[in-house]
């Protein structure tokens, strides 16, 4: 072989096992990011590494303090004094957005119909109850999600006529966020699940969940969408409790008033409780009190 083509066919294979090193470097270092990202954002209750004062010691870690719940307790018969389907989705989406605008963390919807056992009435139509469940949920929903998660129903008929809730937890497309609600998708289960986030790309997360879930995503800095970046699925309280930011309220149905204070989803169960009642004494907002809570809820027909 000429000495020159051997020197050239050298060189080539050495130029191509450079490149073939610099690869792996860039996709090690992509998968080290988003690890470190990962790690960083982390289990939401993980205790952070203490800090050591100048003279060798410790600084104590305070707890924790977890930030207080308001709910919300609403009849579900205020449906049944609307005159038509789309006031009745006026009035709901009205609740909707009073709950958002003062950040309520649950709105708890209570039938009082004796027929509504089952959510409905001797006509087969929803209850007043059942139906402020089903707009409540449609709308504390981000935007994109709600194809997947909620079928074509009649009662969601006048639904677009209503302004969005502009939600904290509802991220647009080209927006960044630490958290993001998704939905996860059917696929191969072998390295994770695929979650819709509203994103251009599905992102990958380590669990391995049933299609058709809604979750809450922690998506970090690192703004790589490829499975190269793995993602975690946290609870729902982690951008509230991270981020102190709101995330949107929980809604709950109840079959009877008793029901809303007994099936409360705290384990204390709701610690402060504020009635009120065309029946009771007025008070002005400067003589009102309240007591530290952790559970607190408002019922509108409490007793007078």
């Amino acid at each position: 072989m000429n000495p020159a083509n051997s020197e050239a066919a050298a060189a080539e294979k050495a130029r191509h096992k450079d490149k073939k090193q610099k690869r792996k470097k860039r996709k090690d270092a992509i998968e080290d990011d988003c690890s470190a990202a990962t790690a960083e954002e982390g289990a939401p209750h993980e205790k952070k590494k203490q800090k050591q004062r100048k003279d060798g010691g410790e600084w104590e870690e305070k707890p924790k303090r977890l930030k207080p719940t308001v709910s919300i307790a609403v009849a579900g018969s205020i449906i049944d004094n609307a005159q038509s389907l789309e006031l009745a989705t006026m009035l709901a989406g009205q609740i909707a957005r009073a709950a958002t605008v003062f950040c309520i963390d649950e709105v708890v919807i209570f039938d009082s119909t004796p027929t509504s056992e089952n959510g409905g009435t001797s006509d087969g139509e929803e209850s007043g109850a059942r139906f402020l469940v089903r707009i409540l949920e449609y709308l504390e929903t981000p935007q994109y999600l709600r194809r997947r998660l909620f079928p074509m129903h009649k009662n969601l008929k006048f639904v677009g006529l209503l302004p969005p809730l502009d939600a904290p937890h509802h991220v647009r497309k080209h927006e960044w966020s630490e958290f993001r609600e998704g939905v996860t998708l059917e696929g191969d289960r072998s390295k994770g699940t695929l979650v819709d986030v509203g994103l251009s790309k599905n992102v990958l997360v380590e669990q391995i969940l049933e299609p058709g879930k809604r979750v809450t995503v922690a998506m970090g800095t690192n703004r790589d969408l490829t499975t190269a970046c793995v993602r975690k699925v946290v609870p729902p309280s982690t951008p509230r409790e991270e981020m102190g930011s709101y995330w949107g309220y929980k809604v709950r149905y109840a079959s009877s008033l008793s029901g809303v204070f007994k099936n409360s989803p705290y384990k204390e169960e709701y610690d402060h409780i504020i009635g009120t009642s065309e029946h009771g004494q007025i008070i002005n907002s400067s003589e009102l009190t309240l007591r530290s809570f952790r559970y607190a809820i408002c019922d509108p027909h409490g007793p007078p």
